[in-house]
């Protein structure tokens, strides 16, 4: 059976496929495979370069040749490792079975025993993945989590000057501002970046227990652990750890995978709210031709964009939650636990995707209904008892909060005229009076 969007079981490779199409150039087997060939590439030429003595004689004109082996990385070459790999019973071994049939082509085949030379599987595994990973982030989440944060911007923008009643315990309290309420989430998700950016993509590399136990045993004065550093933070690009045990301590993606669990925890948030003020009328959503909301009740418009966003990230918060509690968890020297869960990764930033394109596409639906604004402010006039008391004790009135207590709890209806009877019964100047008559839900908000 071919995979297609209707026979594939997860979501992400089926219902979603053109969103998280992206993610498959770094977190399928192809792509893994292809990050091992890169790897194995690139450590090579760093031998050559170190130099070996044995490797003194191979041409550097013969570096672009061997840099083609993965940068014309093909579906074929994955299929033809796959295939080996039924017979070596071991994925990174059929690479490196790959690497030397490719060099009798190039005329390599002098320093064949060269390739994954002192290496352990998982020198491959704990530098691939990182660098795999850490250029999904780059290329493919990090745009989309910007064009979110950047229509949330505008929106503050846009809305900057609109007066919303504030709730606090679900109730009506001091009004606020919509464009600063929007902005609010701008800062907090601002402010996980920057502790995100903070944490490497670490990378284990130093042989079967982290020692260079190979390297140093046949080139004994080389200094490994410089060359081992060099090759992964100036050449891949990527945190050196050390010292290891046979695999990556995956402390820094622990880390990485909670910081990615937070933003997705203010974007929740976000949906509710947004969620909420729909079903307050505060917003209308735009209409496309031919879309059904309800199967039954043909009135109706669902804010479904959140809905939708609000599940992917809860599927991917559970499972950025698992792989940072599993992952820095390894038995003695090693376990093989870490390697089929390590092929997840792509799964919960999979969900993440299609949660920002869906909030994404639900704001932009998001049409201000400017009069339920007003009117909900209009029939609070009782949020403007705490600027009134405020002023009050400014002026040294004598328990102006129970004042105004008992006027807001007392009274059955609370409006601009009860406000003002109010105000003139007040032992206070005619200019305060006239101070305190200014003061709207509208117009009490804030900074």
């Amino acid at each position: 059976m071919q995979l297609t969007e209707l026979n594939a079981i997860s979501p992400i490779d089926g219902r979603y496929r053109t969103k998280t199409i992206p993610l498959a150039s770094y977190f399928s087997e192809e792509a893994l495979i292809k990050y091992r060939v890169l790897v194995e590439v690139e450590y090579f030429i760093a031998l050559c370069k170190l130099p070996l003595p044995q490797l003194s004689e191979v041409n550097p004109d013969s570096f672009k040749e061997l840099r083609a082996i993965y940068t014309n990385f093909s579906t074929e070459d994955a299929l033809w490792i796959k295939e080996t790999e039924k017979t070596t019973n071991h994925d990174v071994k059929a690479v490196e079975y790959f690497i030397k049939k490719q060099f009798d082509v190039l005329g390599l085949s002098n320093y064949k025993e060269f390739i994954h030379f002192g290496l352990t599987s998982q020198d491959i595994n704990n530098t691939a993945i990182p660098l795999s990973t850490k250029e999904a982030f780059e290329n493919v989440y990090l745009p989309g989590l910007v064009a979110l944060i950047q229509k949330l911007k505008d929106l503050s923008v846009e809305w900057a000057d609109v007066p919303m009643l504030a709730r606090t315990h679900g109730q009506p309290a001091s009004p606020t501002r919509l464009g600063k309420e929007i902005l609010v989430f701008v800062e907090r998700i601002e402010e996980q970046m920057r502790l995100l950016f903070n944490i490497p993509f670490a990378a284990k590399f130093g042989g079967a227990t982290g020692n260079y136990n190979a390297h140093k045993v046949a080139y004994p004065t080389t200094d490994w652990k410089a060359f081992g550093t060099k090759f992964v933070e100036e050449i891949l690009g990527l945190r050196h750890s050390f010292p290891t045990t046979q695999i990556e301590h995956y402390d820094h993606f622990a880390a990485f995978f909670d910081a990615l669990k937070r933003i997705n925890t203010i974007l929740i948030d976000l949906d509710r709210d947004i969620w909420t003020y729909v079903s307050m009328d505060y917003f209308k959503q735009k209409i496309k031709a031919g879309e059904i909301g309800s199967s039954a009740m043909p009135h109706k418009v669902n804010p479904i964009d959140f809905e939708n966003s609000e599940g992917n990230l809860g599927m991917a918060n559970a499972i950025f939650e698992y792989l940072a509690a599993k992952l820095p968890v390894s038995r003695l020297q090693r376990d093989l636990t870490d390697s089929t869960v390590l092929r997840n990764i792509g799964v919960p930033i999979g969900h993440t995707i299609i949660a920002f394109e869906a909030t994404l596409k639900g704001l932009n639906k998001l049409l201000l209904n400017e009069d339920k604004f007003a009117e909900d402010l209009d029939k609070n006039w009782a949020v403007v008892a705490e600027a009134i008391q405020t002023i009050l004790r400014r002026e040294g009135y004598p328990n102006p909060y129970e004042a105004l207590k008992d006027l807001t709890r007392t009274n059955s209806v609370i409006n601009r005229d009860s406000i003002h009877a109010f105000i003139e019964t007040l032992d206070i100047s005619d200019k305060i009076k006239t101070e305190l008559k200014q003061i709207t839900p509208s117009n009490y908000l804030g900074i």
